[in-house]
């Protein structure tokens, strides 16, 4: 996978070099070759227009055809594609999941609930828990992933025509809706390949940190889990429990925080659309793109598969990732803190393995490289470790009940600034703001009230004494 967002090659640097110095091909740095040089009224030449659009449904209709026959894109990625390219990866059989498989993921989640109870406040989340195959991932997350991915598609699905004349653009008319579906094509291509790959790794329906599958479904994936296991000293069996209970912590928090689920998703998807792309970049994959090639499907696969389009980050979203990040710290070292005193007892390699599960993100692992790749959003596995640092210290002065109160308002959570130095944040939980945290609501309630009161006893207060200074005066 590549490291940025949705890759669209350059074609081969020398030949498209050549090609440009040469001259050969209208308009020599516009990226569709109707520059000043073109022929036809302002430098427009339709004949080379139409015998683009031409040979591109061409090539659209022969990668349809080719790659999901009988599909079709509905919106800004062609998810058909997706799918197929990433069940391609995962190969032609895929084992369906042993009966005596199955029984050991469901008691694996049953004990791992019953040593949560006494770890945290919030009750079960899960209504049910599954062995899934990558398949079955892929099947059942991707309708999160729409979420994620659109609003990126939506922002690029435009590029090919964004960098039309005109006169151009009025010409094509209708047919310029086929550069749309070759942006599908290129999204669904560049995703299939992302979640292929990461069906293969992921151990748990929440393992990158986001609430990918269905609400209240926990979900654990056998075959991932027996590869994980080889080489590390625990027993599969007890690695099957450990990754229970933070599949379980995970559901609890989801379902027991209103908030949360939305608030995560709502930010991966503000910070994606807010997501400024690089047109150079594809003036320069644009000038290496023979028109003659559009008609052969596995030249423009090339094409799309090696290249980038560089994100461009503002200001806004530096903040909105600073935030959403933080976020998805917070979930992760809670997780990290519950799941740690629920087990760790029973379990004598938890911390061990809770070590492998934090350096296998902090190596680039596959929630670094897929957010990377989907969202152009990199995490970030130092603040998950601080963040785990801030839930200890909670947990141990101001105790669990308190801790997990924290969750009740996105207001009471902490900062990235709490983060680096939690000590004040701390001190508010446990002194002076301690009653902020038995009921937000209930807190601006009685602060509003209480401003109602002074504000009455004021009025009362002043206009007794204008008449008695008044009679005052008389007398």
């Amino acid at each position: 996978m590549s490291d940025l967002p949705f890759g669209f090659s350059t074609g081969d640097d020398d030949e498209s070099g050549k090609r440009r110095d040469e001259g050969n091909g209208p308009g020599g740095n516009d990226p569709f070759g109707f520059g000043a040089g073109a022929a036809g009224a302002g430098g427009f030449d339709p004949s080379q227009l139409g015998q683009m659009l031409s040979q591109l449904g061409q090539m659209i209709s022969g990668m349809g055809q080719g790659m999901a026959p009988g599909g079709t894109q509905s919106g800004p990625v062609n998810y058909d594609v997706a799918k197929r390219l990433a069940r391609q990866q995962l190969g032609s059989t895929i084992a369906p999941i042993a009966a005596g498989t199955t029984t050991a993921v469901t008691d694996a989640a049953h004990l791992a609930e019953l040593w949560l109870d006494g770890a945290t406040v919030l009750p079960a989340g899960a209504t049910k828990t599954v062995a899934w195959t990558p398949n079955d991932w892929i099947e059942e997350t991707l309708p999160t992933w729409k979420r994620l991915c659109d609003p990126v598609a939506e922002q690029i699905s435009g590029m090919w025509t964004a960098q039309l004349p005109e006169e151009a653009k009025q010409f094509a008319g209708p047919m310029v809706g086929m550069l749309g579906q070759m942006g599908g094509l290129a999204f669904g291509s560049q995703l299939g390949q992302a979640l292929g790959q990461l069906a293969k790794e992921v151990l748990t329906s929440t393992d990158i940190g986001l609430p990918l599958g269905p609400a209240g479904t926990a979900a654990l994936l056998p075959t991932a889990i027996s590869a994980f296991s080889e080489g590390l000293e625990q027993p599969e069996s007890e690695i099957m429990v450990f990754l229970a209970a933070r599949e379980a912590a995970h559901q609890r928090l989801f379902a027991h925080v209103p908030w949360l689920r939305q608030q995560v998703l709502g930010a991966v998807e503000g910070y994606a659309r807010g997501i400024k792309m690089d047109f150079s970049a594809i003036e320069e994959a644009a000038q290496g793109i023979d028109p003659m090639s559009l008609s052969d499907p596995s030249k423009l696969e090339e094409l799309l598969s090696q290249g980038t389009f560089e994100p461009q980050t503002t200001p806004e979203q530096k903040q909105a990732l600073e935030r959403l990040e933080t976020l998805l710290a917070l979930i992760e070292g809670w997780v990290d803190v519950v799941v740690t005193d629920a087990v760790g007892e029973r379990l004598p390699g938890a911390g061990a393995l809770s070590e492998t599960l934090r350096r296998r993100r902090a190596s680039g692992g596959p929630a670094e490289q897929t957010f990377a790749t989907l969202v152009g959003l990199e995490l970030r596995p130092r603040k998950v470790r601080e963040a785990s640092a801030l839930w200890r210290r909670l947990t141990t002065d101001a105790g669990m009940e308190r801790r997990d109160k924290v969750w009740e308002h996105p207001d009471l959570l902490p900062d990235s600034t709490d983060l680096d130095s939690p000590a004040g944040f701390i001190d508010s939980v446990i002194g002076g703001g301690t009653g902020a945290f038995d009921d937000p609501l209930a807190q601006l309630a009685e602060t509003e009230a209480r401003e109602r009161d002074a504000a009455k006893a004021k009025d009362a207060d002043e206009t007794p004494r204008d008449e008695g200074d008044s009679d005052t005066g008389k007398s």
